[in-house]
């Protein structure tokens, strides 16, 4: 059993990981801060908790950061970009574990990639030769000896996922890989903005970050540590008014001919054993709805344009799978439990 503490804990990936952190089997005591809401409870600002705090293992009290790390065994840090290095250092010498949400160690060393897409350079440049980019399905073993784990982006795990297998074996070209994603606007968090404001996202459908989204750098940094080469690719986010879920189509050239049915056996066979990647039957094709709330991403192929391009569409929940689930899942990981503890869950049919 751990002591687990959330820093940031009231934007919404922080309230997502509260959500199932209260029902994990190995978690003993969950400690929360929040600098915005500090002093305050959480069921104040977000009802839906209670009744499920002010219990022994977590009072719902939103404490000091400091406080929360000195209780803790293990720290999620669900803050701004650009804050998370301080703790993970403290955590270094600590002896305690950490969990990044943010987009602070996604690029393991590249410290010129981050500083020229997020405007800010290292401050502990050494905490980052020491953290796991955290996609389980790539670096499972490197997540299990880590103390340091940056949890991938949203948009990018759900392309990630639909593209791994086929670069690795060699079967696309990465030049360009073309990546059509659509999310719900929690993507754009709780803050108000006219981005998710109602009477401005509500029925309308727009792209927006065209080849500026940090996203874009983040998918090219891990499929180049595969091939070792520097991909091409061309990522257009979108915006559509529903609340969660991602869905994106990934596109590539293929370099040899390959049957839909070579390359879903392909597929089949990478992610048999995974427990959160459902590769779904020949001539499916997923849905958001099919994987709400939780940490499942499902993936259908196609061989178009006369069999020359391999298309993906993979759809996640961009608040579980896309962020708090697969960091839960990550925890678990570095921990030794049950990768699925905490995160079993049965989707909903509407």
């Amino acid at each position: 059993m751990i002591k687990v503490g959330i820093i940031g804990a009231t934007g919404y990936t922080g309230v997502e990981l509260i959500a199932f952190l209260l029902q994990h089997p190995h978690v003993k005591e969950l400690f929360l801060s929040s600098v915005s809401f500090e002093g305050q409870h959480i069921e104040d600002i977000y009802p839906n908790l209670r009744s499920f705090c002010n219990t022994q293992k977590c009072s719902g009290n939103l404490l000091n950061a400091d406080e929360v790390f000195e209780k803790s065994d293990l720290i999620f840090t669900a803050l701004p970009h650009g804050l998370a290095e301080k703790w993970a250092d403290a955590c270094l010498k600590e002896g305690k574990k950490l969990i990044d949400l943010s987009s602070d160690f996604r690029f393991d060393d590249d410290e010129e990639t981050f500083t020229k897409w997020y405007k800010k350079a290292w401050d502990f440049p050494e905490t980052h030769k020491a953290a796991v980019y955290g996609l389980p399905e790539l670096h499972r073993e490197k997540i299990k000896k880590t103390s340091i784990v940056g949890n991938p982006g949203c948009y990018v795990t759900s392309a990630l996922l639909a593209l791994i297998p086929a670069v690795e074996n060699n079967l696309v070209s990465t030049s360009p890989i073309i990546i059509d994603s659509k999310s719900g606007v929690t993507g754009t968090g709780r803050n108000p903005s006219a981005a998710n404001n109602f009477s401005e996202c509500g029925e309308s459908f727009k792209a927006y970050g065209v080849g500026a989204h940090r996203h874009q750098p983040e998918i090219a940094h891990v499929l180049s540590s595969i091939t070792k080469e520097k991909p091409s690719i061309v990522f257009t986010p979108h915006l559509v008014p529903m609340s969660r879920g991602i869905l994106s189509c990934s596109y590539a050239e293929l370099k040899k001919e390959v049957s839909l049915e070579e390359m879903h056996r392909l597929y089949t066979d990478f992610y048999k054993n995974e427990a959160f990647v459902r590769v779904l039957p020949l001539g499916s094709m997923p849905e958001t709805a099919h994987v709400r709330g939780t940490n499942y991403c499902d993936i259908s192929l196609f061989v178009v344009n006369e069999g020359k391009m391999l298309q993906v569409v993979s759809v996640l929940d961009n608040m579980v799978k896309g962020a708090s689930g697969q960091a839960i899942q990550n925890m678990n990981i570095m921990y030794g439990f049950d990768e699925k503890a905490g995160l079993e869950l049965i989707p909903r049919a509407f």
